[in-house]
């Protein structure tokens, strides 16, 4: 890579990267002082992404709205939302923008060159030129705006970043996330919530929102970054020529100021939200949080990392086991955040008591203590090290670029020192240096300095308040009540106008020749070629394996899968308990944090899944196959070792010890509950597909509502049922884990064969051999069209059901009803309209289909969009340019780059569900030749999904309640 010939930048910096193979450059560009990072390596997933850094200097959430509404039209693209047209039209691998604390970043990701191109060029122009300076609408939009449909109407607030924010301030996590951030920090911006604060978005004005992007988004204050294997030259000089010459310098005041540390530990106070009928009793958040020094230490960057899986993070970690033990809280959780200037160490224990807060401070530090006095156990540590450089090495960041996880990592360090962007992507030396001082005393001289005697700390305390939501909710009601009857006529007769005239703004076609700028590739040129699959059919030790031959740096991927056609359905919520308790139990020969650093020590980790295939070849049957799945990676040369951990997991486990089944439950349920609130979406999409579906009944049955019902029971009954529970935990790893009854995934290059027969005979030959009973997997469904209530602000609405039961065929155009909907007639009238965070929908081989909302302000009026898909398609009329665009934008969901292990997977559940390859290549062809016809032809799809009536909402009470006559049942979780 040559940029010698470039007067217009600087070198500053020249890396060989070897941890990363790859060659770094840091570059300024002299007349705008912009900063440019170039990673070049062979890696054909290229990413460009230009970030700013943002103070927030209050919580109106301005760096937020600013982040949404750039991405709404640009000089050089001017229609109102070309970031959708881009997923509509691109073949990128990853397109978004992220708001963080302290920066805003944009980043694209293309395997295309030309789209690539694209993609960095509307990029350039959005973040540069947005159309924000030419009317208010698009604030009004994204961030937030007064709603009132007629004079006599409730006045409301409206935006999307106001409802998103609403229902990240429902979540107790997100709560107590920003409750310490402010915290720890009062004098800087991270006192602010960047995010924006419901209470207090609406009092940020269209001229502050102007005034932002005209201080902070200038090249003077931009970081850019390009990764991958591209002409750099042609790059930097196209930004130059383009973008970076007509500014010039300026000087901007964003500088990420230190926090002063305290003269003593902080504590705080602050509520969060619960149903009117949910318990305040041990639902209380405990926190401990310290301040670790800053992101420009390299070593200490990583070794809190270390120190968070041996002291709190990995089972049975002295600080989890000790809080636990004391019977503080349910779930002991906690993290190391290094994503900001100065990281935060926290303990978090959930579902505690307030009372309970000093004896949670002295378990902690007496357990801090007593680790500096008697040594950490070195173990943990060197697993923690090989844990995470493993993950370092393998760089394996599943649907992520890589080359975007890079980027975000180098703000770490370059956003606070703009000499220094390589020092935590170049981390080998970094994992040298750590191992290295294992047995030394250096992690207890950092557990002293920073955590026993640093008192830049904050205890926070998020505690339960049981409708609070309605309080708050009535007294903004009262207050825009107030406001309204303070105004003339004149001015409540224009917050009618300004509602139309913005909606009207929206509904109002985009102008041919606005879209018509925003580049598309042709239909030419994508390959007809499908991915490849790897899948060989082999016998090792007599035991069937399916083997992938794929290229994967000397790691072996092994999956071994039981079948579970052999467990009633009565047995699915054990099925389900009994996942998730091996791993994480004693066995004969470990206890379980030792079994967890065992295995950390020698793999790249071992765990445990259940998972479902669908037999596309007999849908009408709803034939399906259930498997239990145990996983693991490893060196080569580590897979014997791999074998041997996974025959301990499966054969020794001690499921008698009801002391560790009851903290596993309670962990479990809490987790459970968290996932509900923060993807309740695909939550409700499940439940409302297992009203007719037995595939998603027993998804249900064993992850879902129904297993948090019954994992809930048991938790709550636990004294009368644990024993019945550990003899039937028992008897279902007898009835499981059999020789007959398993299979194998295998996923390395073929030297990676070598050895694999003998290792698999010893795992078969330790299972269970005895004859046992059977019972058939029969599973009934019930329609229930069920509301569940919780203390959120926002719905997510699902609507569910299965096209093929009502004789309509599956087809590859419903790939393409999947874009046009999530991007056009849903995201128009749901998001943009309806003011929701997000709009999915999914139409799938075996029939299943769905309609959902993801933070949504409303509940009927969403059903009501839904019903209107039928007539939007029967009426469905793009041009052919639109039409292209919406296959391309399909074909790059389908066609998103794979790691080796993805590789295999990919071929392994192809091969279960089997889908053969004249199937992909018909349904790929149905993709590439469809017209607007066929997609008119799936109006009797959205007909026959709708026609089911399968409801699931799951939202704040207040609503489902409002309309509870459209469900069967209402209840809370």
């Amino acid at each position: 890579m040559s940029v010698k010939d470039l007067t217009t930048y600087e070198v500053l910096k020249d890396e060989d990267l070897k941890g990363i193979k790859a060659k770094g450059k840091l570059l300024k560009h002299k007349k705008s002082g912009a900063r440019v990072l170039l990673v070049e390596n062979d890696d054909n997933n290229k990413v460009f992404s230009i970030a700013f850094r943002t103070p927030p200097s209050d919580s109106t959430g301005v760096p937020h709205i600013m982040e949404h509404s750039v991405l709404c039209g640009s000089k050089n693209f001017p229609a109102k939302d070309p970031f959708v047209e881009l997923v509509k039209g691109s073949l990128n691998t990853f397109l978004n923008a992220m708001t963080y604390p302290d920066k805003t970043v944009y980043p694209v990701a293309s395997c295309n060159d030309k789209d690539f191109q694209n993609l960095m060029h509307v990029y350039m122009d959005a973040v540069l030129y947005p159309n924000i300076y030419n009317h208010d609408k698009t604030f009004r939009q994204e961030g937030w705006s007064y709603k009132l449909d007629e004079k006599d109407g409730e006045l409301s607030y409206n935006g999307v970043v106001y409802n998103e924010m609403k229902g990240a301030f429902s979540s107790p996590e997100g709560v107590l996330d920003r409750v310490v951030l402010n915290t720890l920090f009062p004098d800087n911006c991270y006192a602010n919530e960047s995010g924006g604060d419901p209470e207090v978005i609406p009092q940020l004005t269209y001229e502050q929102f102007l005034d932002f992007h005209r201080t902070y988004y200038h090249p003077s204050n931009s970081y850019i970054y390009l990764y991958g294997d591209m002409d750099m030259e042609e790059k930097l000089r196209w930004l130059d020529e383009e973008y970076l010459c007509h500014y010039d310098k300026k000087d901007v005041n964003s500088e990420i100021h230190l926090q002063k540390p305290f003269d003593e530990v902080q504590e705080k106070t602050f509520e969060y939200s619960i149903a009117s009928d949910e318990s305040t009793e041990e639902n209380t958040f405990l926190s401990y949080n310290k301040v670790i020094g800053t992101t420009l230490d390299r070593e200490l960057y990583q070794a809190f990392e270390i120190l968070d899986y041996a002291l709190l993070s990995a089972p049975g970690a002295p600080l989890k086991k000790a809080l636990t033990d004391a019977g503080i809280g349910k779930d002991i959780m906690g993290s190391y955040d290094n994503g900001v200037y100065q990281p935060i160490f926290s303990v978090v224990a959930k579902n505690a008591e307030e009372s309970q807060k000093d004896e949670f401070v002295k378990v902690i530090e007496d357990v801090l203590r007593d680790q500096v006095k008697n040594g950490i156990n070195q173990k943990a540590l060197l697993a923690g090290i090989n844990y995470n450089e493993f993950r370092y090495r393998e760089a394996d960041f599943g649907n992520y670029p890589k080359g975007l996880m890079y980027g975000l990592q180098v703000m770490d360090s370059w956003l606070y020192d703009e000499n220094q962007p390589f020092i935590h992507i170049e981390a080998l030396e970094t994992f040298e240096f750590l191992k290295n001082k294992v047995g030394t005393g250096y992690y207890e001289e950092l557990i002293q300095k920073y955590l026993l005697d640093n008192t830049h700390g904050a205890i926070v305390v998020v505690r339960p308040e049981q409708g609070r939501t309605a309080r708050l909710d009535a007294q903004l009601q009262d207050k825009l009540q107030k406001y309204k009857e303070s105004l003339s006529e004149a001015e409540v007769e224009k917050l009618v106008a300004d509602t139309k005239a913005l909606e009207e703004y929206q509904s109002e076609p985009e102008a041919i020749e606005n879209l018509e700028k925003i580049p598309v590739l042709r239909r030419e040129d994508i390959s007809r070629e499908i991915a490849p699959f790897f899948n060989e059919e082999m016998k090792l030790a007599d035991v069937p394996v399916v083997y992938h031959e794929i290229e994967t740096n000397g790691i072996g991927y092994v999956n071994v899968m039981f079948d579970l056609s052999g467990v009633s359905a009565e047995e699915l919520a054990d099925v389900g308990i009994l996942q998730s308790v091996l791993g994480i139990i004693d066995t004969e020969n470990y206890e379980y944090s030792e079994l967890f650093n065992e295995i950390n020590v020698n793999t790249g980790g071992i765990g445990t899944s259940l998972e479902l295939y669908n037999n596309v070849t007999r849908v009408k049957e709803k034939e399906f196959k259930a498997t239990f799945e145990i996983k693991g990676k490893a060196l080569y040369s580590q897979l014997e070792k791999t074998f041997a951990m996974m025959a301990e997991i499966l054969t020794a486990s001690k499921l008698d010890d009801t002391k560790r089944i009851r903290e596993i439950l309670a962990m479990l349920k809490s987790r459970l509950l968290m996932k509900f609130q923060s993807s309740g979406h695909t939550t409700a999409a499940l439940r409302a597909l297992s009203y007719a579906s037995p595939s998603a009944k027993f998804k249900d049955m064993t992850s879902g509502i129904d297993f948090y019902k019954r994992v809930a029971y048991i938790e709550e009954h636990f004294d009368e049922e644990k024993e019945a529970l550990s003899q039937r935990l028992y008897a279902l790893t007898k009835k499981i884990f059999r020789p007959d009854n398993m299979m194998i995934s295998y996923t390395a290059a073929r030297e990676g064969l070598e050895g694999m027969e003998p290792r698999i005979a010893e795992l078969a030959g330790k299972l269970n051999h005895e004859n046992v009973t059977e019972t058939p997997c029969i599973i009934h469904c019930e329609k229930k069209n069920e509301g569940f209530k919780t203390a959120s602000k926002v719905q997510y609405v699902a609507r569910t059901g299965n096209f093929i039961d009502r004789g309509v065929e599956y087809t590859g155009a419903l790939q393409i009803l999947k874009v046009i909907l999530s991007y056009d007639y849903l995201w128009q009238n749901i998001r943009v309209k309806g003011g929701a965070y997000g709009c999915m929908s999914s139409f799938n081989r075996i029939g299943e289909g769905y309609f959902v909302s993801y933070r949504d302000p409303n509940l009927k009026r969403t059903i009501d969009v839904y019903e209107g898909v039928v007539d939007y398609l029967e009426n469905f009329t793009v041009s052919d340019r639109d039409m292209t665009k919406y296959i391309i934008g399909t074909i790059s969901n389908i066609d998103q780059p794979m790691t080796p292990a993805t590789k295999g997977e990919r071929s392994m559940n192809l091969y279960m569900n089997k889908v053969s390859a004249e199937m992909i290549k018909k349904e790929r062809a149905q993709i590439l030749d469809a017209s607007q016809e066929d997609i008119r032809a799936l109006a009797k799809v959205a007909k026959a999904v709708l026609a089911a009536d399968q409801l699931c909402v799951i939202g704040g009470e207040e609503k489902i309640e409002e309309d509870k006559e459209l469900f069967g049942d209402v209840t809370s979780f």
